[in-house]
This record gives structure tokens, C-alpha cells and sequence, in this order.
């Protein structure tokens, strides 16, 4: 567990962060001029050493990593821990009760992790701003409604929790043996459901902490959804690496990615434990994964590690990596699957078009240049 014996500047600005919904620290004058002409200031020169594609990459990465935070911000107010590392919110008895059928230190988890992904984008815009770069900010769309359960803030969002459609295709994709998405593979999800309607992994309000399954199966929504939001992570870092110059640059990358890859393990494990039912409001079955139609080596609850398989080339034997790697449309990638999530639902079409020049300028990045 993760404890600080003295409060720290760090931690008093980090409080500041979180209960104003997470403004970017030092950059209060950056909103307006940020996206002049829909591009970043960078995109014409380069500075402090940065490439543009360097620079390029680390805003596209801060952007989602500010993302999550917000999401993981929501996460914690009603199911994790609220205190001065994470501030903001009161619990959910209710909701944080359901999340510990799935283990009985989620709400520990759940902390930890909101707290990584803060530091994570707060590091990296520093690192810009250490550069002459802008850092990113989207404090302009913090405009998603708060779950109105007692125990939110009632605050402006970025992301909304409350109308997820959650590919859990990554459970089997982690456990086939003989298939790559980097090979073009497809993979059957985990819980199907999900994929077949908008479902919460929150309380939208009080009404849904009851009946005991319906608040169980939100639980169970938002223990897939920990796992697929840091697969996504998993990924992406590598897959960004591949196209950066600078070595300290690939070094940030390197050091964060895997703390993204740390994040998922430990989610994949608690969703198996996620109880078989169907929710009574509105008929979302989470299957035993363990039993017919189910069952086997694709869904066994216990396979947490990445099975060997087919990589680079099929002439290789088969290796335990992560996938995907491949480094073409990364960005773009990453973005649509947190769309098709349903994650930006009630966002303005300004904010998908400052994402999707982030993440294409990002995927145009190339080593050297």
C-alpha cells in the first residue's frame, strides 16, 4: 500500500487537482492559445530539443493519460479510497461493497491506480513545459455530467461512466496461443453483453444500488471495464516507442508503459472473479467463464499471464508478448477504442476533433524526424 507519513507539496497540489477536476497544473493561460488554428503550437517548430514528432507523441499521451485520470477520478469518489492522495468524494458503501466480491482490496486497487494515472500525465506535461513546449489541457470539456449517487462530486467531467459498451475481447485475446491482433485476428469477448447495449459501471444514482444483482452486475460492468482501459495502455506504449528519437523520450515511455501493463494483471485477475449472473433491470448476463459454452484454456479465469503466441513472423516460435505492437495508426487505434467504448457519449465534436489531430499527428511521428 502506498502511504505518505508527512504531507507533501506534491500531495497538497495533487488535492488541489483532483477537487477542481483536475485542471493542469501551471498552465492556466494554455487553454486559449493551445489549439490556435486546431493545431498545437509545437506542430510548426520544434523546441527545447524536441522533436516534433517527440513532442507529438508525448501530448498525444498526456491527453489520454488526463483521460483516464478523470475516469479513474470517478472511479475512486464511489469505490475507492478518499484521502490525501486521492481526494474528492465520499464512497459508495453500496458500490464499494459489490466491488469487493470481486477482491477484497479493490477499493486500494482502485486508488492506486487513479493516483498513477495523475502523475502520469502531470510528469509528462511538466516534461513538456521543461522543453518550451505547451502542455496539454481539456479543462474546456469538462462538461459531462457527475453520477448524482451519494458519494460523487458534482463536478464537470470528461469521460462518462454511465453508458459503456466494454469490449472484453483482450480476455481471450491474452489467452490464444495461435493468434495475433497484429496479424489481423479477431477474438470472441469474454462477456458478450457487454458489446449489445450501454451499460453503467457506476451508480447513476442511489436508485441503482438496488436489487443486490443489479448493483453487482455495475460492479462486475466496471471490473472488465479497469481491465480493458489498461490493455489499452499496454499497448500503446510500445507501440509509440517504436517511433520516437530522442533516448530520454523512449526512456519516459519505457518507464510509464509498463506501470500501464502492471495495471492490467491486476485487473484481468480481479474480473475473473466477477460472480456469474443476469442483471434483473435489464438482462446483462455475466457468464461463468469457467463452464460451457465458456471453459478452456481461451477463458479459464486463472490465466493471467500472456499465453505464447505467433509474433513477428509464423516462421518464429511462439513467444509470450504483449499485442498489439504494431506501431502503424496507434494513436488513431487507441482513440477509437475509447470512443466505441463509449466513454466521450455527450462530448461536442470540437473535442473529437482536437483528439483526433493529437492522435494523428502522433501516428505521423517517425524516428529522426
Amino acid at each position: 500500500m502506498e502511504h505518505n507519513v508527512q504531507q507533501s507539496k506534491s500531495t497538497t497540489s495533487r488535492r488541489s487537482f483532483l477537487r477542481k477536476g483536475l485542471a493542469v497544473g501551471g498552465a492556466g493561460a494554455i487553454g486559449a492559445g493551445l489549439f490556435a488554428n486546431g493545431l498545437p503550437a509545437f506542430a510548426e517548430v520544434e523546441s527545447g530539443g524536441l522533436t516534433k514528432g517527440d513532442a507529438a507523441i508525448l501530448r498525444f499521451l498526456s491527453a489520454l493519460e488526463i483521460l483516464e485520470t478523470d475516469l479513474w477520478q470517478q472511479y475512486n469518489e464511489l469505490g475507492g479510497i478518499q484521502d490525501s492522495e486521492v481526494p474528492g468524494g465520499t464512497g459508495s458503501a453500496a458500490y464499494t461493497k459489490a466491488l469487493k466480491v470481486l477482491d477484497g482490496d479493490m477499493d486500494q486497487y482502485i486508488h492506486d491506480n487513479t493516483e498513477d494515472e495523475f502523475t502520469h500525465f502531470t510528469f509528462i506535461n511538466a516534461y513538456l513545459m521543461s522543453k518550451g513546449a505547451d502542455p496539454v489541457n481539456l479543462d474546456k470539456f469538462r462538461t459531462l455530467p457527475s453520477s448524482k449517487a451519494t458519494g460523487a462530486q458534482d463536478i464537470g467531467r470528461l469521460t462518462n461512466l454511465m453508458q459503456l459498451t466494454v469490449d472484453t475481447s483482450y480476455w481471450t485475446k491474452y489467452r490464444s496461443r495461435t493468434k495475433n491482433p497484429d496479424f489481423g485476428d479477431t477474438f470472441p469477448p469474454a462477456v458478450p453483453g457487454l458489446l449489445k447495449g450501454q451499460f453503467p459501471a457506476i451508480p447513476r444514482d442511489n436508485n441503482d444500488l438496488s436489487p443486490a444483482d443489479h448493483i453487482q452486475a455495475i460492479a462486475n460492468t466496471a471490473g472488465f471495464h479497469f481491465a480493458f482501459i489498461e490493455q489499452g495502455g499496454t499497448s500503446l506504449y510500445p507501440s509509440l516507442a517504436q517511433r520516437v528519437t530522442h533516448p530520454e523520450v523512449l526512456r519516459i515511455l519505457l518507464s510509464i508503459g509498463p506501470t500501464e501493463t502492471q495495471h492490467f494483471q491486476t485487473w484481468q485477475d480481479k474480473a475473473g472473479n466477477a460472480p456469474a449472473l443476469t442483471d434483473p433491470t435489464n438482462g446483462l448476463v455475466f457468464p461463468d467463464l469457467n463452464s460451457p459454452p465458456f471453459g478452456g484454456e481461451d477463458f479459464q479465469t486463472n490465466l493471467i499471464m500472456p499465453e505464447p503466441t505467433i509474433f513477428l513472423s509464423r516462421k518464429f516460435p511462439p513467444v509470450s508478448i504483449i499485442r498489439p505492437t504494431a506501431t502503424k495508426g496507434a494513436a488513431m487505434g487507441a482513440l477509437k477504442a475509447l470512443t466505441d467504448d463509449g466513454l466521450f457519449i455527450g462530448q461536442p465534436p470540437e473535442f473529437f476533433d482536437v483528439l483526433h489531430k493529437l492522435a494523428k499527428q502522433a501516428d505521423a511521428a517517425r524516428h529522426g524526424g
